[in-house]
C-alpha cells in the first residue's frame, strides 16, 4: 500500500461531508480505542485553572462600621447603590451589611475608597 502524504488526505478531507467526515471521526476512535473530545476538554480545563489562580471574578462589598460621619456613609452608599436617601440610610443604620454584591474586584475597590474616605469601615469578600 502506497503512502499517503498529509496534504493527499487534507484534499481528501476537503472533498468530504460533514456526515462522511462524521463516520470517518467515529471509525478512527474505533480503531485506535481513543475519543477526539479528549484535547478539548483539556484544553478547556487550562483556562479555568488560570481564571481560578488569578482571583475571583466577584467579590461583595460590606460595611463593618459606620463610624463618626454617619451621613457622609449615607450619601457615599447612596452614590454608590443609587438607592434613595431613606434607603440608603435603612441599609446604613443595619450595618454590619452588604452594600452591593457580585461586582468586579477593580469596583469593588473604587467603592471601599469611596466609603472609607467618608469614615466607614468596609470588608472586600
Amino acid at each position: 500500500m502506497a503512502k499517503l502524504t498529509k496534504e493527499e488526505i487534507i484534499a481528501s478531507l476537503k472533498e468530504m461531508t460533514v456526515v462522511e467526515l462524521n463516520e470517518l471521526v467515529k471509525a478512527v476512535e474505533d480503531e485506535f480505542g481513543v475519543t477526539a473530545a479528549a484535547p478539548v476538554a483539556v484544553a478547556a480545563a487550562a483556562p479555568a485553572e488560570e481564571e481560578a489562580a488569578a482571583g475571583p471574578s466577584e467579590v461583595s462589598l460590606f460595611i463593618k462600621s459606620v463610624g463618626a460621619t454617619k451621613v457622609a456613609v449615607i450619601k457615599a452608599v447612596q452614590a454608590i447603590t443609587g438607592l434613595g436617601l431613606m434607603d440608603a440610610k435603612k441599609l446604613v443604620d443595619g450595618a454590619p451589611c452588604a452594600v452591593k454584591e457580585h461586582i468586579s474586584p477593580v469596583e469593588a475597590e473604587e467603592h471601599k475608597k469611596a466609603l472609607t474616605e467618608a469614615g466607614a469601615e468596609v470588608e472586600i469578600k
